[in-house]
């Protein structure tokens, strides 16, 4: 492993033993702190992450160059937030965030009931100006709102709700408009990606499928919690329609992204070790088959994005971590 320099000044880590063969020269962008979810900008000259960095107590959203230079929070520092996107005019940013609640972070969730997430319910959406000006809150009804991306074509964002009593999808107007509820079964449904055409989306969902499952999932909701170690990925034309469940590992699967030609899915998961921590990158068909492990890193990777030119891929690790819980956004060629 050696340092180089690239535009700006930036020194990024170049890796160049042992590559994955879909991957080539790959960057790391940040350095120490917990940064994640990192997306593209239209232009393929910025990228959007989350990070919980210099002495704050939960994430908030930041943009950089695309050569990790000219970091900047561009949102409110207050509360917590998740799950950031550009907007296709590169000149708007959608996230969500908790910050009309209360200038402070939200609780941790309570791991006295094992690994769980909280599903905030003070969690809206807002949209915001690329300089971190809030010009509309795009929910605001009771519930956790929260995990949207944009496809830039449709114009349409897709997005985790509470609005129907359970965590379901759901698509909106880039304004706000024409919500529309895209998943009807019981259980969680996150994370989830247009395709580029705006045709067809993925996502993960925890489907609990025996009566003590769904008791468990349901009390656990009841507290704004649930339990993510245990899904699959599925996929659907756009509003929803002939869902399909790509993978059954009994595992965890997530952070999937369509490749630019919309015939595969990239996803992180540890089906290697069910019950371990280590996460690595997976390609499989759009129909479920021919199933293709992308990286060997050992801890964990995961989300994936695809430039907007389809030669570059963006991701988060632990690689190269100096501590514990610490996670950096790399990028890549794809190969």
């Amino acid at each position: 492993m050696r340092q180089l320099r690239i535009l700006l000044g930036v020194l990024p880590l170049l890796v160049t033993a042992q590559e994955p063969a879909h991957l080539g020269n790959i960057y790391q962008l940040t350095f120490g702190g917990q940064n994640a979810e990192s997306y593209w900008a239209p232009d393929g000259k910025r990228l959007i992450f989350q990070s919980t960095r210099d002495g704050a107590a939960c994430d908030q959203i930041y943009i950089m160059n695309a050569d990790g230079s000219g970091v900047r929070m561009v949102s409110t520092g207050k509360g917590r937030t998740t799950c950031a996107y550009f907007l296709p005019d590169n000149q708007h940013i959608v996230y969500a965030s908790t910050h009309d609640a209360g200038a402070d972070c939200p609780p941790p969730p309570d791991r006295s009931r094992g690994y769980v997430w909280a599903v905030y319910p003070s969690y809206d959406l807002y949209l915001a100006t690329d300089a971190g000006r809030i010009t509309r809150r795009l929910t605001d009804q009771p519930g956790y709102d929260a995990e949207a991306t944009v496809n830039w074509r449709t114009r349409k964002i897709i997005y985790t709700s509470m609005a129907s009593g359970d965590l379901d999808l759901w698509s909106m107007n880039l304004d706000g408009g024409g919500r529309r509820r895209l998943t009807r079964d019981l259980g969680y449904d996150g994370g989830p990606v247009f395709s580029r055409d705006g045709k067809k989306i993925v996502w993960r969902a925890h489907r609990p499928a025996t009566p003590a499952a769904v008791d468990t999932y349901k009390k656990l909701l009841a507290d704004n919690l649930t339990a993510p170690m245990k899904m699959e990925l599925y996929i659907a034309d756009a509003d929803g329609g002939h869902p399909k469940q790509l993978t059954s590992f009994g595992c965890a699967a997530f952070a999937p992204a369509f490749t630019p030609d919309g015939r595969r899915i990239l996803f992180a998961s540890n089906k290697n070790n069910c019950d371990g921590r280590q996460f690595e990158l997976f390609l499989v068909d759009v129909d479920g088959k021919n199933l293709e492990q992308v990286t060997s890193f050992g801890g964990f990777t995961s989300f994936p994005e695809f430039s907007p030119d389809g030669k570059r891929l963006v991701f988060t690790s632990d690689r190269n971590a100096k501590q514990r819980y610490e996670f950096n956004i790399f990028v890549a060629d794809w190969k």
